[in-house]
């Protein structure tokens, strides 16, 4: 039998506070002292927070992207999404956005009415994800999946995988990435303790949205980006409270990251390509 070796912990990452207006936000990437986890670039941590009835809402309307993915995780609440696309969801708690900004799209991610009417409480997680040079033009799209639309897999050590994406115990999640990345949602009970496998090299992206756990024997913090070794078969969680968190990796890109505000390309011509092309209206707009 081949040898495993387990994951071991570099660094915990803080999400620091940086709300956006009133809504609670932490950001742990990118951040003081890791400027992105190739290709994992960027996350948003909004929440947990109890909205009152009569409330504004999400900020997020209509703005454009080009040169990644966003992956929005819906733990509390419900999001409302529309695009330059055509494409339109109303996704609520355990459900997951899966947005492929390609060659330029713009959305808007705001609170039903609903929401605004009743409020209640929201927690939501946005990640971005870079596409390499080959792919930062594809045709955009946009995938919105609710809870029982996503294979919900219990763990051999406790707790349960929510598959997104990629493979796991021959089941494959309903995202097709484009760059062959595998995302989930793990809960954990306390006590709970499985291995899951990763393989060598590839980028792991761990995030530990609440509760304590640890990773190959070293304790973590919850709201903190857990950056692990890129060699190791395995990551062997132990949680010592109930915990929930973003597990997902992916092939390293290697290529320069040239980013501004919305747009991720690899060169400084290619964002003023994207302003342009922005600003000429060639994303097209929301109705």
């Amino acid at each position: 039998m081949p040898t495993t070796t387990p994951r071991g912990v570099i660094a915990q990452h803080p999400a620091i506070r940086d709300d956006i207006g009133d809504l609670t936000t932490r950001r742990p990437l990118p951040g003081p002292h890791l400027s992105q986890l190739d290709p994992f670039l960027f996350l948003n941590h909004h929440g947990p927070q109890v909205y009152p009835a009569n409330n504004r809402g999400l900020p997020f309307g209509p703005h454009p992207h080009r040169g990644f993915e966003t992956v929005t995780f819906i733990l509390e609440g419900s999001l409302a999404h529309a695009d330059s696309a055509d494409h339109q969801s109303v996704i609520h708690a355990g459900g997951v956005q899966w947005m492929t900004a390609g060659s330029g799209i713009v959305h808007a991610e705001i609170s039903p009415p609903e929401f605004l009417r009743d409020g209640g409480p929201l927690e939501i997680l946005q990640l971005w994800i870079n596409l390499p040079a080959h792919l930062k033009m594809s045709e955009p799209r946009y995938i919105g999946l609710q809870q029982a639309s996503i294979p919900a897999i219990d763990l051999a050590g406790g707790g349960e995988l929510n598959l997104i994406a990629g493979e796991f115990e021959g089941q494959r999640g309903p995202v097709e990435s484009l760059t062959d990345v595998f995302m989930s949602t793990l809960t954990l009970t306390a006590g709970a303790s499985p291995t899951l496998p990763v393989p060598t090299g590839r980028q792991v992206f761990l995030y530990l949205v609440d509760g304590e756990a640890s990773v190959g024997g070293e304790d973590v913090k919850a709201q903190h980006l857990i950056e692990l070794e890129t060699q190791g078969d395995r990551v062997e969680l132990t949680a010592t409270t109930g915990a929930r968190l973003i597990f997902g990796h992916a092939a390293v890109i290697d290529e320069p990251v040239v980013s501004h505000g919305p747009f991720v390309m690899n060169t400084r011509e290619e964002i003023v390509a994207a302003i342009d092309d922005y600003q000429a209206g060639r994303f097209g707009g929301l109705a």
